[in-house]
């Protein structure tokens, strides 16, 4: 087991989001935002909606953006809730590149700006799911995917910063640094909203990818699920941690889903105080597991629980 003082989350693994339209979600995201659909499967615990998984040219995790496609009104806005999620590029000239992009596609944005010292460009998808691309200095690895409809220099690295908003900021700090192992790292003024303080919690070795950035919104309603809204973030561990994440939570008398195979990956799932749902994934065995890298995301994958289901499962889905 890994030693309590050792122990540690590595970055953001994926974070999981809600469409109501499987097959504009895809388009956005492959035709206007060049990602890889990496895995077409379905949602393991409610087989008649896609999970949809869009990536890097590699499937490496940390660059998983994905949607459980459900028939629901649009979100409710509010705090106990995600509310942004960054993807990470390279370069102030990238940025440019984007808002003429994200302009001819008719995509709602806002001006490039400085936020927390990092250039950023803020839109929303076709359903209103708040996104960022933020400059990310080139730092670290990136796999690009050949068949992308963005040039390679553009296209997207990985997941940065995921953004939450709490009404009370002291529950949620004691469990991401008592529970979760994080590190206050800063705080900053919200650059959309006047008298709003975002602190920011690092994980692993720090960094845009490994960042949680926590608004602090006692004025806000509840957010109501929905559309366009987030259902959960997911974080890194390595595959021989994931057995010391499970026993800690137990220690700590952290309510949990206990341990959870998703074939992909193992999965660990709690809730901090103000409400948000929080993963705790493994980098393996990985997406290529059931199908060849080359190929992936090109037909629908099962676990092998829900193959003697395919034909059912593939007759209860929309074409993409």
């Amino acid at each position: 087991m890994t030693k309590e003082t050792t122990m540690q989350l590595h970055g953001i693994h994926h974070l999981t989001a809600v469409s109501a339209d499987a097959r504009g979600n895809h388009d956005f995201y492959t035709r206007v935002l060049g990602m890889r659909l990496v895995k077409k499967t379905v949602n393991q615990d409610d087989t008649s909606a896609y999970h949809l998984f869009y990536a890097d040219g590699a499937a490496s995790p940390g660059t998983d953006l994905t949607f459980f496609d459900w028939p629901v009104g649009r979100e409710r806005r509010g705090t106990h809730a995600i509310v942004r999620t960054a993807l990470r590029v390279a370069g102030a000239p990238t940025l440019e590149y984007w808002a003429a992009r994200l302009a001819e596609h008719g995509v709602t944005q806002q001006p490039v700006r400085e936020v927390d010292g990092r250039l950023q460009l803020d839109f929303e998808d076709p359903e209103g799911q708040r996104l960022t691309l933020l400059d990310d200095g080139g730092a670290g690895p990136f796999h690009p995917w050949a068949r992308s409809t963005v040039p390679e220099a553009h296209q997207i690295r990985g997941l940065g910063p995921i953004t939450l908003s709490v009404p009370d900021l002291a529950p949620s700090d004691a469990f991401l640094t008592q529970v979760m192992a994080m590190r206050p790292a800063r705080r900053y003024a919200a650059a959309d909203a006047a008298g709003v303080t975002v602190h920011v919690y690092e994980m692993g070795e720090g960094g845009p990818a490994a960042e949680l950035h926590v608004r602090v919104e006692p004025g806000l309603p509840q957010a109501e699920p929905g559309a366009g809204g987030v259902h959960h973030v997911a974080f890194r561990v390595r595959d021989d941690e994931y057995d010391g994440w499970v026993e800690r939570l137990q220690r700590l008398r952290i309510p949990s889903s206990g341990p959870v195979d998703r074939f992909y990956f193992r999965s660990l799932y709690t809730r901090e105080p103000n409400g948000i749902l929080y993963e705790i994934a493994t980098d393996g065995p990985g997406f290529a597991t059931d199908e060849p890298l080359e190929a992936l995301g090109e037909r629908l994958s099962l676990p092998p629980f829900l193959e003697p289901r395919r034909a059912a499962i593939e007759r209860g889905l929309k074409p993409l």
